[in-house]
């Protein structure tokens, strides 16, 4: 689904302050595949994750989703392909507008944009169907404006907003970090059952190592903007959380 060569990326190159945040990254990911990254600060991970969603440009190698090349591709360009949840609950969603609205724009993102879109029946049904999958009873909240609700509930609406158009692959970019543990623990907890019952390829960047140890069936370490570790899902399963504190 995800194939990376030879990536690298500089930042403020030729100055004091430059930053070799990717450096000359290959990295293949299977369909369906739950790739945890961790790593200090400054490692490159979330360059890395910015770099597939099209956020920042690498300044070298190739980006492919499903042998298509898309390294030219802008972000918006991107979007049909991948869905993201941020580290801010407000980023990912429009507090403004009801939470129906918001998973029409979402629908508007990979589809001919029309006014009749996910404005019938139907869509709405829809809706509340995926919504109950998070048992937290939101489909009963559809016309609430989304910035009444809090921010677990607004991320827990993004990983459903991610499955309600043709996306295939979820980034997620420190999803719990501005949450409570107890909520974090259930947003993850919601996340991976999204993620299996959708069978998204998800990448997930995380400073949490519980989470890394928890989830996923595969877990890569970066250091200094490369690859430092890449366990397959067989090394993870025999990884030990205590393990992965040593490599900090």
């Amino acid at each position: 689904m995800i194939l990376l060569k030879q990536l690298s990326k500089t930042f403020s190159a030729g100055t004091v302050n430059e930053t070799k945040a990717v450096q000359q990254i290959s990295l293949s990911i299977p369909a369906g595949d739950f790739v945890v990254i961790v790593g200090s600060n400054g490692s490159g991970k979330s360059t890395l994750l910015n770099i597939i969603a099209g956020t920042v440009t690498a300044d070298e190698g190739e980006i492919f989703f499903n042998d298509q090349p898309v390294g030219h591709l802008q972000e918006h360009q991107r979007s049909k392909w991948i869905a993201r949840v941020f580290q801010n609950p407000l980023a990912g969603t429009a507090p403004d507008l009801t939470v129906i609205d918001n998973f029409r724009l979402a629908a508007l993102r990979t589809k001919r944009k029309t006014l009749k879109t996910g404005t019938d029946k139907k869509f709405r049904e829809l809706v509340k169907e995926r919504i109950s999958m998070l048992s937290l009873g939101l489909e009963n909240k559809t016309e609430q404006l989304m910035g009444s609700l809090s921010g677990g509930q607004r991320q827990a609406l993004t990983l459903i907003m991610a499955v309600m158009d043709e996306a295939a692959i979820l980034l997620m970019d420190e999803p719990t970090a501005a949450l409570d543990p107890r909520t974090s623990e259930l947003l993850m907890q919601q996340a991976a059952k999204v993620i299996a019952g959708f069978n998204l390829t998800t990448v997930l960047v995380t400073h949490q190592l519980r989470d890394a140890h928890a989830y996923g069936n595969r877990i890569i370490q970066m250091q200094e903007g490369k690859i430092a570790r890449d366990l397959d899902a067989a090394m993870k399963k025999k990884l030990a959380l205590n393990e992965i504190f040593t490599w900090f």
